[in-house]
């Protein structure tokens, strides 16, 4: 029927754009964290390899918190361009009801709603999982980027490194600082309670390896509050087995969602990530992974009200844009608070339910209302 590919067309032209617009926001998004995660290769030594990588698995992090505002503007655009170019004036005068179009806007909802639970249930946190792990797995290239002269440097858990001067590889009046006892094996003292202070007038860095010249090792006990010196020519300190203070612990939006489940429902996960506390930041996740995207039709009936026919105030264009966009922002806000209380989280669910029914007893009521009064 003409109908069918007329609507099958007005979806096609409603996915392209939606879609090329969140591709669009994601990408402005990513460049601007890409900038952030310059810091991998600068500061903490990993190889551009690594930061590419990184910065393409975060991607896959942004889609989700663009789908519901792309999915507007798509909508919204779609509704304005086909009004100011008169086309939906040909299809209400050749019999097509306007509730029709409404759920085809319902309907193409549905589907971006299923594209955003795909994404915010199995790939997103899979994807950031990934990325972690990239950076867990400590493959950095060369401890020389994080010398910054004169600061002190603190890429390595527990170790602090301070050089005076750097030109390429050659570094001149060095002082580090063990907190972790990383360096026992260079003292005959190997003792829990003791901090290891290294000063040395040059060095040269070779990968993962630096090596001083002309220093002395202080030792120092805390329990017995005694020093110890031991000079030396020359020194090698392998960082290979020194950890950086890179966060390892997968966060909660790289977790996946069966772990997060458990974590809330069972007592499976008696461990540090999963407790009291953190059961707080996780409900909201999963709010934000599961019943956000419950809102997306919402915004499609929402800005059905523009095919009204009606010259009154509320229901001009850019207040129309106002509701859907006042109602993005306040889910935003709103969502953070789902973990403090059940009432809250039954709240959160029920409300698109609740307000796609009423918008949609309420177009029907109006169109029928323009119908009989045509």
């Amino acid at each position: 029927m003409l109908q069918n590919k007329i609507f099958y067309n007005y979806l096609i032209e409603i996915f392209k754009t939606f879609l090329l617009i969140l591709f669009g926001l994601s990408l402005i998004a990513l460049t601007i964290r890409a900038v952030n995660f310059l810091d991998l290769i600068v500061e903490n030594g990993y190889p551009t390899s690594i930061y590419f990588s990184y910065s393409f698995l975060n991607l896959f992090g942004l889609f989700p918190k663009f789908i519901p505002l792309s999915f507007l503007i798509a909508i919204f655009l779609f509704v304005y361009k086909h009004i100011e170019n008169s086309e939906f004036l040909i299809l209400w005068t050749s019999g097509l009801k306007k509730i029709n179009l409404v759920n085809l806007f319902f309907n193409s909802s549905l589907i971006v709603l299923s594209f955003y639970l795909i994404f915010s249930i199995y790939i997103t946190p899979l994807m950031l999982n990934k990325s972690r792990q990239l950076l867990a797995n400590d493959k950095y290239n060369s401890i020389l980027p994080t010398l910054k002269t004169n600061e002190f440097n603190d890429s390595f858990k527990n170790l602090i490194i301070f050089v005076e001067e750097k030109f390429e590889n050659k570094v001149k009046n060095i002082f580090i600082q063990d907190n972790g006892n990383y360096l026992k094996k260079l003292t005959p003292n190997s003792s829990k309670n003791q901090i290891t202070n290294i000063i040395a007038n040059e060095g040269i860095v070779q990968k993962k390896e630096l090596f001083l010249i002309n220093g002395q090792i202080i030792s120092f006990n805390k329990q017995s509050k005694k020093n110890e010196i031991i000079k030396f020519d020359q020194l090698g300190i392998n960082f290979l087995d020194i950890d950086t203070n890179q966060i390892k612990q997968p966060k909660i939006q790289e977790t996946s969602t069966n772990k997060l489940f458990k974590c809330v429902f069972t007592n499976e996960l008696n461990n540090n990530f999963c407790n009291n506390e953190s059961k707080k930041e996780i409900i909201p996740a999963l709010n934000r992974r599961l019943s956000l995207p419950l809102y997306i039709p919402v915004i499609s009936l929402l800005c059905s009200l523009l095919i009204i026919k009606s010259k009154k105030i509320y229901y001009k264009k850019s207040i129309i844009f106002s509701y859907c966009f006042v109602l993005l922002v306040i889910i935003e806000l709103c969502i953070k608070y789902t973990g403090l209380n059940y009432i809250t989280q039954i709240i959160f669910l029920i409300i698109p339910f609740i307000l796609s029914v009423f918008l949609y007893i309420f177009l029907n009521g109006t169109f029928s209302k323009e119908y009989k009064s045509s």
